[in-house]
């Protein structure tokens, strides 16, 4: 269930009754009566967008917390308006961002991850519920912690994809999952774990020193906690590369812990919590020259006044 209580409060010392925040509340929370902004609807979804709007800071909408900034720079908390932003640094750093499969030893200090999540919640999230949860593994230990438990599900998986009468079983009664794994996995993840095991070659989180771990639980609110979720994931890529650090996406880990609930409660996860991503963090050791292209993407248009 959505908490669309509302806890928002005008101070109509303060109010001047321009009607901004009642032109951008989505919940018809505030209206205007005798000059002033009040409080008549019964619903928001605290989104904040009466409070940023009005000139006068005469609201406040107590449910958020304002204390949520970042404490490894210092914030510009005015509004950047539209048209404002550089889009070519924007575009820049989009584009300059990529998938880092190589760090060093330097672990990344807990402030830090702490800001990349205080940056990642800024993301939108489905009817602004914002029930997303982080979990932090701080350091390379704990990492490999969560890398041990991934590893011996992949090392379970591969020993039932090995059997073809099992595959066999999958083909007819699981769409073939386990004879896909087999085609497209099994080799490779066998050759990464014998070489973690044989030689410790980390090709499962390439040496990162931390992560966070992004999920929702979709029992107890409507929204959309998985779409949430990577929302929030590009936020923290983004701006870990403006920080000067490497992340990458381990896909692996996440469908590890959606096939094998125990590996979720033995980091301290509610088993009705679904991880949706993955990120390892780490002080990167490659440097590129230039930004690259993308594959070709089809582009469809639909235009109504031609039917």
């Amino acid at each position: 269930m959505v908490p669309y209580t509302v806890t928002t409060t005008i101070d109509s010392e303060k109010c001047i009754g321009c009607g901004l925040c009642i032109s951008v509340c989505p919940s018809d929370t505030i209206s205007l009566q005798n000059g002033k902004a009040v409080i008549t609807g019964e619903e928001s979804i605290q989104c904040g967008h009466c409070a940023a709007i009005c000139p006068q800071e005469a609201i406040t909408v107590h449910a958020l917390d304002n204390s949520l900034f970042c404490t490894t720079f210092e914030e510009q908390k005015d509004w950047l308006g539209f048209g404002q932003p550089d889009i070519q640094q924007i575009v820049r750093l989009m584009r300059s961002r990529r998938s880092c499969r190589n760090y060093g030893d330097k672990p990344v200090p807990l402030d830090t991850l702490n800001d990349l999540i205080k940056i990642g919640i800024s993301a939108p999230s489905g009817s602004n519920v914002q029930k997303w949860s982080f979990t932090v593994l701080p350091d390379r230990d704990t990492l490999l912690t969560l890398g041990n438990h991934v590893m011996a599900y992949f090392k379970s998986l591969n020993r039932m994809a090995e059997s073809y009468p099992l595959r066999l079983v999958s083909y007819w009664f699981s769409k073939d999952e386990l004879g896909q794994y087999y085609s497209n996995y099994y080799a490779r993840v066998k050759e990464s774990i014998e070489a973690f095991e044989n030689e410790g070659i980390d090709r499962l989180f390439h040496g990162a020193t931390a992560a966070i771990l992004i999920g929702g639980n979709k029992e107890k609110y409507a929204g959309s906690p998985h779409e949430d979720a990577l929302l929030a994931s590009q936020n923290i890529l983004l701006a870990a590369h403006a920080m000067g650090l490497g992340t990458c996406l381990i896909g692996f880990a996440v469908e590890a812990m959606k096939r094998d609930v125990s590996i979720k409660e033995k980091l301290g996860i509610p088993k009705t919590e679904s991880i949706f991503s993955v990120i390892g963090i780490g002080f990167p050791k490659e440097k590129y020259q230039t930004v690259t292209g993308r594959k070709p993407v089809d582009i469809r248009y639909f235009n109504a006044k031609k039917e």
